[in-house]
């Protein structure tokens, strides 16, 4: 399972799954994928790629779990065009999980990436097992200011998210690991997306509207976790989520939207909570 294109398996950092019919890079924390362990899918946001997730991936591949942080397609090193809707992030999603040879999963999803798997699991149920679900709100309305940036200016697009996604903590210098910039780390990521993508990524967030009764028939167990300093998605829209699906728990995270890297230790211990026990 999760061979590159021609067949011959290699290390993760040099394989390739075939999703789509193009070579999609997924990040394992240096383990090979084991069909007896349980899977967690972890899916980025907007413009971002599988690194926003390494500190938590890493962790759960070493601690037995098939933990794949991927790239969604026109992003970081996976091939093919990036994607006009959530829902065909979702089918790409349930296409990674194919080529995975992943029956079922957990899906670990942030921002974009949240909606990204709560589509998946509206759509596919019987494959996911479970929901963790970071910044999220639904719907997800982005600034016409945003939205206008990203399409016509990318480099203030990049301000306006440094800015909106990092907490106070970070806007004072302060990281989680001694000499790391988060502005200045996020900032190189956003720069490195392909042209276009943020645009793109950001309007499927504005433009998913999934119907609210079929949010109340998630099933599954869902863990959201809320920024108590989110501007990106605030807790009054995380809470008006978390309504919205009735197997939801949720915990608050002291930091910004970018609570992967903000507060990577808190995020962490809820996670190994939801899907260790």
């Amino acid at each position: 399972m999760g061979c590159p294109p021609d067949g011959v398996p290699r290390s993760i950092e040099n394989m390739k799954f075939l999703v789509q019919n193009q070579p999609a890079f997924a990040y394992t924390g240096s383990k090979p994928l084991d069909p007896a362990k349980p899977a967690i899918v972890f899916i980025h946001g907007a413009a971002n790629d599988h690194s926003v997730w390494q500190l938590q991936s890493r962790y759960f591949a070493h601690h037995g779990f098939n933990a794949v942080a991927v790239d969604l397609p026109g992003h970081g090193k996976s091939f093919g065009s990036f994607k006009p809707s959530i829902a065909a992030y979702a089918e790409w999603i349930m296409a990674f999980l194919d080529a995975g040879g992943f029956a079922k999963a957990t899906l670990a999803g942030h921002s974009m990436g949240a909606l990204i798997a709560v589509e998946t699991a509206l759509r596919f149920p019987a494959r996911v097992d479970r929901l963790a679900l970071l910044g999220i709100s639904v719907p997800m309305p982005v600034a016409d200011v945003l939205l206008t940036a990203a399409r016509d200016e990318p480099s203030t697009a990049y301000d306006m998210l440094n800015l909106w996604g990092h907490g106070p903590v970070a806007k004072i210098g302060r990281s989680p690991a001694p000499g790391l910039s988060l502005f200045g780390n996020y900032l190189r990521l956003l720069e490195q997306s392909q042209p276009g993508v943020l645009h793109n990524d950001l309007k499927a967030c504005n433009d998913y509207r999934p119907d609210p009764a079929a949010l109340k028939s998630i099933a599954c167990p869902a863990l959201i976790m809320m920024a108590s300093r989110d501007q990106m998605t605030p807790p009054l829209a995380v809470k008006a989520a978390a309504s919205q699906i009735p197997t939801s728990t949720t915990v608050v995270i002291e930091s910004g939207h970018a609570m992967m890297s903000e507060a990577p230790d808190a995020v962490l211990n809820h996670l190994r909570s939801f899907v260790e026990h």
